[in-house]
């Protein structure tokens, strides 16, 4: 459907208001920068600002629908005989090698990071999306397998692929923060995301056993059993 001219003028009065606002939060920090400051930087009212978006933090997250769904159109899209677990891999491999914003890796991600870091409310309005993500992705699972409502597969498959990219693109920013390039970061991130996607893939099961040799070796220490024997006296 194409967009008319009222929609289209909408839409880009909301995205030069989110851009002239992304500025100057990201020359001032989030919490000192009022969205008075941003209404006269982009020469409307603050009135005509809360008429886009409800509260400040929505000034920074302005793509947050769009981040919401993303998990939703990888489930959708994703090719036939194809699993969910590989059709994430591939989507987090693909942004890797794109540096794609959905999942934080793009240039200019560690400065979005540090900002976020830097404001309680924005930590907390991170979360609140996180979790909308979290909950739209098993529910769309739910719903695609016809899961019984005391069924918790989805809830933890929806967990586990979205905190396993969390977790890599932590990782990844992190290193950003400490003034890595990039050219560094991505044969390592995507080396590791590949381990982390298999690990969902196998399983965990078999993780870590501890040794039955060295556990034996202990028991049948003597000068184990001596400490033992000091510490019940």
């Amino acid at each position: 459907m194409e967009e008319g001219l009222r929609e289209r003028k909408k839409r880009e009065t909301r995205e030069r208001i989110a851009d002239i606002a992304m500025g100057l939060f990201m020359a001032k920090g989030f919490d000192n920068v009022t969205v008075a400051e941003v209404a006269r930087a982009a020469d409307v009212s603050v009135n005509t600002v809360f008429n886009y978006f409800g509260t400040k933090e929505d000034l920074f997250a302005d793509r947050q629908d769009v981040a919401v769904d993303l998990p939703l159109r990888v489930l959708r899209e994703r090719g036939p005989g194809e699993s969910v677990v590989s059709a994430f891999r591939r989507d987090y491999l693909d942004a890797v090698d794109t540096r794609h914003w959905r999942h934080g890796l793009n240039l200019g991600g560690d400065v979005f990071a540090r900002i976020v870091s830097a404001s309680p409310a924005l930590v907390a309005r991170m979360r609140e999306i996180h979790e909308e993500r979290e909950q739209a992705l098993w529910r769309a699972l739910a719903d695609e397998t016809e899961a019984d409502a005391d069924d918790l597969t989805p809830r933890l498959v929806a967990a586990h692929l979205l905190h396993t990219a969390r977790i890599l693109t932590d990782y990844a920013v992190s290193r950003m923060l400490a003034g890595e390039e990039w050219e560094r970061i991505a044969p390592d991130l995507r080396t590791r995301a590949e381990r982390a996607f298999d690990l969902l893939e196998t399983g965990i099961g078999d993780y870590d056993p501890r040794p039955l040799l060295e556990a034996a070796g202990e028991e049948d220490d003597p000068e184990h059993e001596r400490e033992e024997g000091n510490r019940e006296h």
